[in-house]
């Protein structure tokens, strides 16, 4: 395989608010947008023809990732004017694709070694991952080798087997998708008719991202294999252990104490007598204010946090401003997503542009949409809506 399509035209509806201002694939996890794992996967295993099937805000992808080059890729763009399915995106590529081809979706997190041994299969084929919470894909039946069915949402889990998405095609696929939306169901049509569609599993990275709380363990997936740099400056007195990487022309302050992994961007501020605690990534143009605890967060760029203040299994949306002695509280907590509950441990999902004023106190679980304001010694919980006011 030699050439594969990218499909990255989604919004996102269930990672609101972090998916207001960008497509899926644009979402950051460790210091890079999620397409750029993909892309870099793709590179590290000789396929360097991409086809990128986008849609939703979609500028942002290209100004990004522009034609590949800088990843030593060639990328060609198609657009996917409605986002109607991933059979259907697949349809808009059909005259620029050679005979054979990787499908791969751009809001996974996937690693060179996860496709190694995939991209030298032959059509038509699939890529499996055992997974601990199979209720959330499709479940795969195998029989020698061989897909033997697909079942989506399944009510009782008799495999863990799931469906990453990822697809080796000829082709001939075109001539069963028809009028079918999504490519499971297309696959589907292709057992019944008799088609033999091979099972291939990893053991290697894969991690969707479905729900906010998500970010989290994608951000914990990468930061366990990052290399320490430190391009950056360490004060007199400032402690940094473990892998870190601090990058150029940020500042770590005397008294500060960093135990990685941790990711800190370029031009950051951090300190003095702040900690960083494991998986945490901090993005570029960030200030940390004295006598701060950040653990188990993902800090995007250009956010300022208050001195005094204690971040936990949080997602901070970028350009943020948190007042000083702010707390994002960390717990067991049931939060509803559409019309789903989903008990997680978490802390505060604050969406970007948000400012909130000294000592606010955020619940386990608590939604701040994007550009919202919260005054000073208030409580939040459950969701708020985007530009909401807490008064």
């Amino acid at each position: 395989m030699r050439q594969a399509v990218i499909l990255a035209a989604g919004e996102g509806q269930r990672l609101r608010p972090f998916t207001v201002n960008k497509p899926k694939g644009m979402l950051f996890i460790a210091g890079k947008p999620i397409l750029q794992y993909v892309i870099e996967a793709l590179a590290q295993n000789g396929v360097r023809d991409i086809v990128m099937v986008v849609g939703y805000k979609r500028e942002q992808i290209f100004d990004c990732l522009g034609s590949g080059e800088q990843f030593g890729v060639d990328i060609v763009y198609i657009n996917q004017e409605k986002q109607l399915g991933t059979a259907h995106a697949l349809t808009q590529v059909q005259s620029v694709v050679g005979d054979e081809f990787l499908v791969l979706p751009g809001d996974n997190l996937i690693e060179a070694g996860t496709i190694a041994d995939f991209v030298n299969v032959g059509p038509s084929a699939m890529l499996l991952k055992e997974v601990d919470n199979p209720l959330r894909y499709g479940v795969i039946t195998i029989e020698d080798g061989l897909v033997k069915q697909i079942e989506e949402k399944p009510e009782e889990i008799t495999v863990n087997t799931i469906n990453t998405g990822i697809y080796a095609f000829s082709r001939d696929i075109f001539q069963f998708i028809g009028t079918e939306l999504n490519l499971p169901d297309v696959i589907q049509k292709m057992l019944a008719q008799g088609c033999a569609v091979g099972a291939f599993e990893t053991e290697d990275t894969w991690l969707d991202i479905v729900y906010p709380w998500d970010i989290l363990s994608l951000n914990n997936a990468v930061l366990r294999h990052i290399q320490p740099t430190l391009e950056g400056t360490i004060e007199a007195g400032g402690f940094v252990r473990g892998l870190v990487v601090v990058g150029k022309d940020s500042v770590i302050r005397s008294g500060s104490y960093i135990v990685g992994p941790v990711i800190i961007g370029s031009n950051c501020d951090i300190g003095p007598g702040v900690s960083i605690m494991p998986s945490t990534s901090i993005g570029d143009n960030v200030l940390i204010s004295p006598f701060t605890e950040v653990r188990n967060s993902a800090i995007g760029a250009d956010v300022t946090i208050g001195p005094g203040s204690i971040v936990q299994d949080s997602v901070i949306d970028e350009g943020c401003t948190l007042g000083g002695h702010f707390t994002a509280c960390s717990g067991e907590v049931e939060v509803r997503v559409n019309d789903a509950y989903h008990g997680v441990n978490v802390g505060a999902m604050i969406g970007a542009g948000c400012s909130l004023g000294y000592n606010v106190v955020a619940q386990p679980g608590v939604i701040v949409g994007c550009y919202s304001q919260v005054q000073a010694s208030k409580v939040i919980h459950g969701k708020l809506p985007d530009r909401s006011t807490v008064f």
